[in-house]
């Protein structure tokens, strides 16, 4: 009886729709993540980042009345949080996986101080009167049924989520900044030689992987809820960052990989409503990424061993077979 539930329930437009819905927060920062890497520039602070841009769109859609303000005072900080790192790393030379954690670590505390100090809350921001963005009704798709309920009547921000994976491929494949972006990632030292400035080109990329990251952010305190709460990117951010390798630094499968994780966190929502232990249900998504992760560890090592295998064999018209081994 469970498992006819379960697959009711997976099968239903309801659950589809809601998918779409649950997709949203990880491709943001995926798209986030994928410029930043793309540029040789990994951007560690996703989640922290997240947790600013919700922050931000809160207050200021309370405390002005305009959605579209308080989107891009999100936006805004969201770079801002993001030029830290940059400075950190680029300008000072601090490694950029501890200054990722230092910034991740400095937005969960920072964002629950500015929250207590301002309303006296230190759990969620449910007394101010936060606003949320539209909902967008498709023309025309709406009215088709099942097609219309999984389509239409969603965020958004959802919209925009998806639109973006188009506007990163355009942008890292038809632009001279996205040549550029990806001639530094792959060798910093070969694009200096070509009069590329490497740390102006990072810092863009790290700026746009800010904005893409606060956008996540405000998707989930903005669209998926209408108020913040402490931690509530939930790993989304370092989900993201597995998207992204898992994609290997490409749009569409990391887009692809974004939606594979959004589908384990719906279906762990779906699965919370049954007689399932909680705490399993809430292991999905990350037993998900685990062995994703684990999944492309070991595609990596595979690629690495037939390259090693190809190069010894056009180098050596003889070796031991124990040297094309590892």
């Amino acid at each position: 009886m469970t498992i006819d539930l379960v697959l009711r329930g997976i099968f239903s437009t309801f659950f589809l729709a809601s998918v779409l819905r649950i997709c949203t927060p990880i491709i943001f920062p995926s798209m986030g993540g994928l410029v930043a890497a793309a540029a040789g520039v990994s951007n560690m602070a996703l989640e922290g980042i997240m947790l600013w841009g919700a922050f931000t769109g809160v207050f200021v859609s309370a405390n002005t009345g305009n959605v579209w303000l308080a989107v891009l005072a999100g936006c805004l900080a969201g770079i801002l949080v993001a030029m830290l790192l940059a400075v950190a790393h680029l300008r000072f030379g601090s490694d950029r996986f501890l200054a990722g954690l230092a910034v991740n670590l400095f937005s969960s505390g920072g964002t629950v101080f500015l929250m207590f100090s301002l309303i006296g809350e230190k759990g969620n921001t449910s007394t101010l009167a936060s606003l949320s963005v539209p909902n967008v009704v498709i023309p025309f798709i709406h009215d088709i049924p099942i097609l219309g309920q999984i389509l239409s009547g969603h965020p958004v921000f959802t919209y925009i989520a998806f639109f973006s994976v188009w506007v990163i491929y355009i942008l890292m494949y038809r632009t001279r900044l996205g040549v550029h972006m990806r001639a530094v990632g792959e060798n910093p030292a070969a694009a200096t030689t070509l009069g590329i400035n490497v740390h102006r080109v990072q810092y863009i990329a790290l700026a746009i992987s800010g904005l893409f990251a606060a956008m996540g952010g405000m998707s989930l305190s903005m669209a998926y809820l209408q108020m913040f709460q402490r931690e509530m990117a939930a790993g989304r951010g370092w989900i993201g960052i597995a998207a992204v390798n898992l994609g290997a630094l490409r749009p569409i499968p990391t887009l692809i990989a974004a939606m594979i994780f959004g589908f384990a966190d719906a279906l762990a929502n779906q699965l919370g409503s049954l007689k399932i232990p909680t705490q399993l249900v809430q292991s999905i998504p990350f037993l998900t990424t685990v062995i994703g992760m684990a999944v492309y560890s070991i595609q990596q090592r595979r690629v690495a061993i037939e390259r090693r295998k190809k190069y010894a064999s056009e180098h050596y018209d003889e070796m031991p077979e124990e040297a094309t081994q590892l």
